[in-house]
């Protein structure tokens, strides 16, 4: 299986860099975040004509998360189960796939909403590590991929990139990152490449693509049983060159 995730920034904006990065990479699973249409709106026809399938969660002009498969899968969860009934952010959507249970995110940022913000980045995490620990309290084999908004380590942040204050760096939010990998997650990216620079993420602003001042705060944590399966993950960096690209590229995941 042959799993990615991407924070496209609008799709309407990036549908032809999808349908041109699918052609090239043919991965089985794309998940999408930040696709920024309503479900209805979300361009599902164009990706059928290549053989995919898509499923979307999304919100008029914010947020939005999307799967792309050419793999048959159903639907779990259209938002992330122990969140308020009211809650009406699309971050969340959980497929069954015949290989893995795959749970796309679009984790809160925090940095907007002052305290309240922050506060609702922390509770969202708290209620995606329950739903993480009650999957693998029943041996699912379990990819949790998206767009996280957490820089796990000081390396995974260009050096003056954000302040210690930013939401994506702060104490709290690193320690629920790390929860989810003490209940036997594993980040696939530091399973394979242990240390040194592997960004995903370089703002529009600063320069920051030319002068490589980016973040990694794409990630794919996979249960034990599918990372015992792990063979390759890596950002596919070269999508940021691209013409009116994403601010993010492809994280891309391979198993045995």
């Amino acid at each position: 299986m042959k799993l990615a995730t991407w924070n496209v920034n609008s799709i309407r904006q990036r549908e032809q860099h999808v349908l041109r990065w699918l052609e090239r990479v043919q991965p089985d699973v794309l998940l999408l975040q930040e696709i920024k249409c309503e479900s209805a709106a979300f361009p599902a026809l164009a990706f059928s004509g290549l053989g995919y399938t898509a499923e979307a969660a999304g919100q008029k002009a914010y947020n939005g998360v999307a799967v792309i498969a050419r793999v048959p899968f159903t639907v779990v969860h259209r938002a992330l189960p122990g969140l308020p009934a009211d809650d009406a952010q699309a971050r969340y959507l959980e497929i069954q796939t015949d290989a893995a249970r795959v749970v796309n995110i679009y984790l809160p940022n925090g940095n907007s909403g002052g305290e309240a913000g922050y506060a609702y980045k922390l509770a969202w995490m708290d209620r995606l590590a329950e739903r993480a620990e009650a999957l693998l309290a029943a041996d699912t084999r379990l990819a949790i991929a998206g767009d996280f908004n957490v820089c796990p380590a000081e390396v995974d942040a260009a050096p003056g990139t954000l302040s210690p204050t930013d939401a994506l760096v702060r104490p709290e939010t690193r320690a629920r990152f790390r929860r989810l990998l003490w209940l036997g997650l594993t980040d696939a990216l530091r399973a394979v490449r242990p240390s040194g620079r592997a960004y995903t993420f370089w703002d529009y602003q600063a320069g920051a693509w030319p002068r490589d001042r980016g973040l990694r705060i794409d990630h794919a944590l996979l249960s034990p049983a599918l990372a015992e399966t792990l063979v390759s993950a890596e950002p596919d960096k070269q999508e940021r060159g691209r013409d009116q690209p994403s601010d993010h590229v492809p994280l891309v995941v391979e198993f045995g």
